[in-house]
């Protein structure tokens, strides 16, 4: 193990990594069978021995000077911390007690542990211990070896006051009547008592009992809280903690010796009916609707509550839909960024395979159109047929993502629409490839309005019929969404990009634009060519590539979206997008925004008035999650971090925050997550990579996952 931190050294790997890579572990072969190997802190050397690196590897081993590597003073996923401490346990009753080991073993008490039922052989006055705890940090301990003599402070319970579990001395409320039935019980089981006259009381506030910790300290433990700041992932983009809705001393922690057990944290004598299936704790909640800390309650594939969960018998502050009980399942989310699973509204349906790159992404909704890869759906987002429609339903059932597919749009008469849709179009695609002409476009809304679904449009590049002016005013004021507003990946050239300033127009753009950097125009030419079935030996099919690509517009499209006036980024799948990247460059171009514009001011103040970036990273996270969910119809059921919405949640590493996620929870259930060997004696060792898991198997995609239809569809379904 020490072996393998000799093979790199600071200088020969990128320098954020050694803040990043804390244990390598492998499984290795031995005589004596498979083995785990951990290295830790595997990058702690300035320089590594290259030749130990190499070892068979028949490479030349280059010389220390050919590498330039060195420390960093900014590293992805770090924190700033308020300044302050943090008191726990504030304004309940305390006191200090004398506390002796008389066991030849060691004792080790948890922190929401119930005093007077511990260990028989720690000799205290328990009397005075009833209805305490130890004034420490949640799911920290006091270890008591043999022989040890102790002097401890201890708090009282909060919550409802009830005591249930440990050794079933004290069961039931507090009263202070039932003291001399306790004491009983506690003289005849032969628990260790003896009074402390010399017992000092008072109040957890008036500095005598306090427990208080700096923030680094409690950020190790439970995550950063409120006033400090995140960076997301290696961006300059710092997201601050506006609130936290922990009751400070008693966070829900789990694990040996920690807060969620029997008649501590988790709730004793609850029905399954009132306890959550799981509560994600402690997490950061980045969302349109702010930047906060709370534990997330989920039953039956939904959010119910957001807020302090826990055990309301001996906690303060549990919402009484957060109620942690034997039924509950834990995903432990501290020093944890947690989103809203990610919608992608314009997805070419090429291959299935795309839904596995979305999912993980982050992307937990896909919508589009297509059959496969059919000429037709290369270029266009169209499901024409109702067969085809029935097709991709069923074909998509069992994947844990969320699909909604259009038909195509594209005809001046209404016959054919109403099919498509009542076999499952959510919507209907108008794209330029089958003719977006004004008479088109003019039906297809009508249809649209008649059926109450929504019309993606995708405008005509040759301005043929008519230039952008003509498409605005065959709109007539309807609402619709515009894809490619920017004009790189299609529409009226040049000037496509005005739709951003209609009232009506919902507009968006993909990512393979996101953001304008040096490389972004050379790689459009051939995209388009392949794309759309064009022909580079016929000079117009040329022209009509080349008038889509304008770095003026593209430039722009940064700024609009920096607005607000572009209001979604989505992929275009395979067909000029990336699915896999549609989170990465939504927070490359925040990033790029913030170093090019600074930061975004709140309404009336001025640049220099805040030092975060919560208004710009609200804005952003929202052009991938609410906003395709109020373009699409669906922002009742998916599309943030809300109660009553499906619990479609991404959890995220801060220095992979946008890159790489952790956890992929699908309508409540892991359906994709960061899982190492599944030979190993442990979930981490290498190789660690996106896996599906049981939320992704079987019949569970159908059942965490929703197919979005028609009204009219349901009607002919149901």
């Amino acid at each position: 193990m020490d072996l393998g931190k000799q093979l790199l050294g600071r200088r020969q790997v990128l320098p954020a990594v050694p803040y990043l890579l804390h244990t390598v572990q492998v499984e290795g072969t031995f005589v004596d069978g498979t083995k785990l190997i951990t290295v830790h802190d595997p990058i702690s050397l300035n320089d590594g021995n290259m030749e130990l690196a190499l070892h068979g590897s028949f490479l030349p081993v280059p010389l220390p000077e050919k590498f330039s590597g060195g420390d960093v003073e900014d590293y992805p996923g770090e924190i700033h911390y308020s300044s302050g401490r943090i008191v726990l346990n504030l304004h309940r009753r305390a006191l200090t007690l004398k506390v002796v080991n008389k066991a030849e073993r060691p004792v080790q008490i948890g922190s929401h542990y119930h005093f007077i039922e511990a260990n028989p052989y720690l000799v205290f006055d328990r009397e005075k211990a009833y209805g305490m705890r130890l004034n420490i940090l949640a799911g920290t301990a006091v270890r008591f070896e043999p022989g040890d003599a102790k002097n401890v402070t201890l708090v009282s319970i909060g919550g409802h006051k009830v005591i249930r579990g440990g050794n079933g001395i004290a069961d039931g409320r507090i009263d202070g009547s039932q003291i001399d039935e306790v004491m009983q019980k506690v003289n005849a089981s032969n628990f260790g008592h003896e009074d402390y006259p010399d017992a000092r009381e008072g109040l957890i506030g008036d500095g005598s009992f306090d427990c208080a910790v700096n923030r680094e300290k409690y950020a190790s433990i439970y995550g950063p809280t409120t006033g400090d700041k995140i960076r997301l992932g290696d961006t300059n983009l710092f997201a601050e903690i506006e609130k936290d809705f922990a009751v400070y001393g008693d966070e829900c922690i789990f694990g040996g010796g920690k807060v969620l057990r029997d008649g501590m944290g988790q709730a004793t004598g609850y029905p399954e009916s009132s306890c959550l299936d799981t509560v994600i704790t402690n997490a950061v909640v980045i969302d349109y609707t702010g930047i906060y800390k709370a534990d997330i309650g989920i039953k039956g594939g939904l959010i119910v509550a957001i807020g302090k969960a826990g055990n309301p018998d001996v906690m303060d502050g549990v919402h009484s839909n957060m109620i942690v009980g034997v039924n509950t399942e834990v995903i432990a989310s501290e020093g944890m960024i947690v989103t809203a699973g990610g919608i992608d509204c314009h997805v070419h349906f090429i291959c299935p395979q795309l839904a596995e790159e979305a999912i993980a992404s982050g992307i937990t909704t896909l919508v589009g159109g297509g059959t496969g890869p059919a000429h037709g759906t290369c270029a266009t987002t169209c499901t024409p047929a109702p067969s085809q429609m029935k097709l991709m339903l069923q074909s998509t059932d069992q994947l844990p993502i969320n699909m909604g597919f259009t038909g195509k749009g594209n005809t001046a008469k209404p016959e054919g629409l109403a099919e498509i849709i009542k076999a499952g179009a959510m919507g209907l695609k108008l794209h330029e490839d089958w003719g977006s002409t004004p008479a088109a476009i003019d039906n297809c809304l009508s249809v649209a309005e008649d059926f109450d679904i929504q019309v993606n449009i995708h405008t005509d590049t040759l301005n043929e019929s008519g230039c952008v002016e003509h498409t605005i005013a065959a709109f007539k004021d309807r609402a619709i969404h515009t894809y490619h507003s920017e004009g790189a990946g299609g529409g009226h050239a040049p000037d496509i990009i005005k739709v951003c300033g209609v009232k009506n127009v919902l507009p968006s753009s993909t990512n393979p634009t996101r953001p304008f950097t040096s490389n972004t125009v050379d790689e459009h030419l051939d995209m388009l060519m392949v794309c759309h079935h064009l022909d580079k030996n016929i000079p117009e099919d040329v022209a009509f590539a080349e008038s889509r690509i304008r770095a003026e517009t593209i430039a722009a499209e940064d700024i609009l979206h920096d607005m607000g006036a572009i209001s979604i980024i989505s992929s275009d799948s395979q067909a000029m997008g990336r699915i896999g990247e549609v989170i990465t460059r939504t927070w490359q171009t925040a990033n790029k925004m913030k170093v090019q514009r600074g930061r975004l001011p709140r309404s009336g103040e001025s640049d220099t008035a805040q030092d975060n970036d919560n208004l710009r990273i609200r804005r952003y996270i929202a052009k991938y999650t609410i906003n395709p969910a109020i373009v699409n119809g669906f922002s009742d059921f998916i599309g943030s971090v809300e109660v009553g919405k499906l619990a479609d949640l991404v959890l995220w590493k801060p220095s992979f925050f946008g890159a790489k996620p952790e956890l992929v929870v699908k309508g409540g259930t892991i359906a994709w997550a960061n899982m190492g060997d599944p030979n190993a004696s442990i979930p981490t060792p290498e190789p660690v990579m996106m896996r599906p898991m049981f939320g992704a198997f079987g019949k569970a995609g159908s059942s965490n996952s929703i197919a979005f239809v028609s009204k009219v569809d349901q009607l002919h379904l149901f």
